[in-house]
């Protein structure tokens, strides 16, 4: 009888040891020093489609850095991607960014080596549509953009509810939105969110889609930590608490357990070095 006794103390000692590490763990993720972090917000649009939303997501995000202490530049100059520029930022956030948004091989490498380093990026709405023949660049925001369905409302099913960009949404989140598709899909994406695509009007959707398809996801790669939403599309988006609070959620996953960039890290030599697979 005392050996069972101590045999289910010592299991149930073990329990609360082990949620206590797992409460620390989380707790260690989510307390972030918000008033050290520096975030690098760009805008650049090459020839094509331009979003009306860029002014509305910069003043979200400089709202958010206002509200929580952390600073915000923000550029569309493709000039600003070099290593010595970029060594100063947490994260760099692409807000709807679209087509070629670098003028030449060294401002990509920079990237790069910023993300090899260890850095964040986090990526909203259209920046699956940047680079579209850069293969490096798919890797890292997680596909590239093939089409939208037309503009209207539909639903969002959240399927990891531990992130901190979706932990407080409801199961189903109704949108009104673009329901973006995405092709060259990086295997290594973890999924948070899927477009309900019962409720989407869309009579040009392939069959092979399914029921759902990816909305919302987050990764590590290449050194560095992804975030990224494929919603955002229209300016009034940015002022509505749900989706702002989910837009500081990415960036917060981005820098959970950052680490200080390494450079020594960072190997490429040219935007198409082989993948890393």
């Amino acid at each position: 009888m005392k050996k069972i006794i101590t045999t289910s103390r010592l299991l149930f000692i073990t329990i609360i040891l082990f949620n206590a590490c797992k409460v620390q763990q989380q707790t260690a993720d989510n307390n972030i020093n918000w008033h050290k972090i520096k975030v690098f917000v760009y805008t650049k649009n090459g020839k094509g489609y331009v979003h009306d939303n860029i002014p509305s997501a910069v003043k979200c995000i400089q709202q958010l850095g206002a509200q929580n202490g952390f600073a915000v530049d923000v550029s569309d100059d493709p000039s600003k991607f070099n290593d010595d520029n970029l060594k100063q930022y947490n994260a760099l956030i692409f807000t709807s960014t679209n087509n070629e948004v670098f003028d030449n091989d060294a401002q990509k490498l920079a990237l790069m080596h910023y993300i090899e380093a260890g850095g964040g990026f986090v990526g909203i709405h259209s920046v699956t549509g940047t680079e579209r023949n850069w293969a490096w660049f798919k890797r890292l925001v997680g596909g590239t953009f093939e089409r939208h369905a037309k503009h209207q409302p539909f639903k969002e099913i959240i399927i990891d509810h531990n992130n901190p960009s979706t932990s407080f949404l409801p199961n189903v989140w109704e949108r009104n939105d673009e329901c973006y598709y995405t092709k060259e899909i990086n295997p290594d994406i973890h999924v948070l969110m899927v477009h309900d695509l019962s409720t989407v009007d869309d009579k040009g959707k392939p069959v092979m889609y399914g029921s759902t398809f990816p909305s919302v996801w987050c990764h590590t790669f290449d050194g560095g930590r992804e975030w990224y939403t494929s919603l955002g599309h229209d300016s009034t988006t940015y002022a509505q608490p749900d989706f702002r609070k989910h837009i500081l959620g990415g960036l917060q996953w981005v820098l959970s357990g950052q680490k200080a960039l390494d450079y020594s890290k960072a190997h490429a030599k040219t935007p198409d070095d082989p993948l890393p697979y």
